[in-house]
């Protein structure tokens, strides 16, 4: 991929308490500048397996109409853990392609740009998001409680909370910001909730927890005409912080870019 964010400014821009919880309005109706939208998934941490000069491994599934192959496919795992079992299973399966790959983090910024340069080209590279597992069945079992039929769920799963009177937005403070975070693991929302429960007890029996899908929020945020879309915050996996923090000190290495 071209270029990789400074992991640095990343931790800086996720690494903010959550204080302060309340109940925002319901979203009502300006498209967010594309680099308003670039922002908000710089801070949002996914890997990538990728060789030592970054380039992501790719497979070219055939296409069963002619044979052929289809354009390349990168994987993107939103769990660094989901990441290393898979290169886990290549080493000994195709030890030799192993050998010259590792787990790379990358924004998710930089996933979105170079799936939007490569969206019309015949062979361009394409993206197959890898959630993880454990809140694909969160997710599942939500919206069966909710009352829908549904076996499995599309997509990565990210997790909002609504509650009060008007089943308004779940916001918190970050610094002097208002946010409307959305989780990529359901426990680390359920922990906010219940920081809520004990601030407001009243909004407690009003709160719920809802799912949508990351690929349908990017669409959102580029297409939609939301105000309080500019409040939005995907809120990154703590154990993707972590493992970003380990990495501090070996910054400077190689980046995945495209071939």
């Amino acid at each position: 991929m071209k270029s990789f964010v400074r992991w640095s400014a990343v931790l800086s821009l996720v690494g903010g308490a959550l204080l302060g919880p309340s109940i925002a309005g319901n979203m009502q109706a300006l498209a967010l500048p594309k680099e308003q939208v670039l922002q908000k998934l710089r801070a949002v941490p996914v890997f990538t397996i990728a060789d030592a000069q970054g380039a992501p491994l790719v497979a070219s599934p055939p296409n069963a109409a002619n044979g052929q192959k289809n354009a390349p496919v990168a994987g993107v795992f939103v769990s660094q853990q989901d990441a290393q079992a898979f290169l886990d299973r290549l080493k000994s399966k195709n030890p030799e392609l192993a050998k010259n790959v590792k787990v790379m983090p990358v924004s998710l910024a930089e996933v979105y740009e170079l799936g939007l340069a490569n969206k019309n080209k015949p062979n361009g590279l394409n993206f197959a998001f890898v959630p993880t597992q454990q809140q694909v069945a969160s997710a599942v079992a939500l919206l069966k409680q909710s009352g829908q039929k549904v076996e499995r769920f599309n997509g990565v799963p990210v997790f909002i909370a609504r509650g009060g009177k008007n089943k308004g937005y779940l916001t918190v403070k970050r610094g002097n910001q208002q946010i409307i975070p959305l989780f990529l693991k359901k426990e680390e929302l359920q922990n906010m909730v219940q920081r809520l429960k004990q601030q407001q007890p009243d909004l407690a029996s009003s709160v719920d927890i809802q799912v949508v899908n990351l690929e349908g929020v990017i669409q959102t945020l580029t297409d939609s005409n939301n105000k309080e879309l500019e409040e939005i915050a995907i809120v990154a996996p703590q154990e993707s912080i972590e493992f970003l923090r380990s990495l501090q000190p070996a910054q400077g290495q190689a980046r995945p870019k495209a071939k």
